[in-house]
């Protein structure tokens, strides 16, 4: 029987029905953890926590707005109430989709794009908030923020500014939260480009597909794997405050994205490759 590293283990998924948080729950799933599978879409999360369970894990089921802090606190009441502890937050809950206005100009922009990434920087300080409180009494834990950084400068422009706003505030609240974690730890992951949904529906030509590079995306399993490798670590500590990447994680810890490739950092300059399936 192929062993379960994170088996009696709690998990939260914040953003876990799609994307980066479907990836990541499965792959908490894959490795026997309990996962509460939370975001605002009902179907989404019953789908992924279906999945969860059959994979040998158990999948919950949370719809819920994270943006809104009664909610939060609903759901990290149930799990203490049912779990008795929680051993791992993964946040990836974005509400704002920049794709189809990657390249306008921001006085273009519809104002509902603002709020969601408010809304987006609220998710995540409101679920750290209530598990830092957990994990600190526990002496243990592990909270990961899915964000997005350049390879050689982590502070680099993102190509699209609120896009470039949101992720820089949730490396501030890593910092900041990091100096105040002394025993669990706050890190944040950066993927490469992951084929979520949102990317899919908009890689509609061969046009857009060259230009945003599709050749060297990678599915948001690669993700959830670093995350499950991560919840594993005895030694998590040590890596408190870190923006860590997946590919160097797939290379410490030996995984592979599902189709069995190691991919490297995205580089937009690498040569063209075939389109992945």
């Amino acid at each position: 029987m192929t062993p379960k590293p994170l088996a009696g283990k709690t998990a939260i998924v914040a953003g876990g029905g799609r994307g980066a948080g479907r990836g990541i729950s499965l792959a908490l799933g894959d490795v026997g953890a309990t996962v509460y599978v939370s975001s605002r879409n009902p179907q989404d999360v019953e789908r992924t926590a279906a999945d969860v369970t059959a994979r040998g894990g158990h999948g919950i089921p949370v719809p819920a707005d994270l943006s809104r802090q009664p909610q939060v606190a609903t759901l990290f009441n149930r799990v203490i109430t049912e779990q008795g502890r929680l051993d791992v937050l993964a946040i990836s809950a974005w509400t704002a989709n920049f794709m189809p206005v990657w390249s306008k100009t921001f006085w273009d922009l519809d104002t509902s794009i603002w709020d969601e990434t408010l809304d987006t920087v609220s998710i995540y300080w409101h679920c750290s908030s209530y598990a830092a409180r957990l994990m600190q009494k526990q002496r243990h834990g592990l909270i990961v923020y899915v964000t997005d950084n350049l390879p050689d400068d982590p502070s680099g422009y993102r190509g699209q500014i609120l896009h470039d706003l949101g992720h820089e505030a949730l490396n501030r609240l890593i910092h900041g939260m990091s100096t105040q974690a002394k025993h669990f730890a706050v890190v944040g992951l950066n993927p490469g480009f992951m084929r979520t949904e949102a990317v899919l529906a908009h890689m509609k030509d061969e046009k857009t597909k060259k230009q945003f590079r599709f050749d060297l995306s990678e599915s948001p399993e690669y993700i959830g794997r670093a995350v499950a490798a991560l919840a594993a670590e005895r030694n998590i500590n040590e890596r408190n405050g870190k923006l860590l990447w997946v590919c160097d994680l797939a290379g410490e810890y030996g995984f592979t994205d599902i189709d069995g490739r190691h991919i490297p950092r995205f580089d937009p300059h690498a040569p063209m490759q075939a389109y992945p399936c």
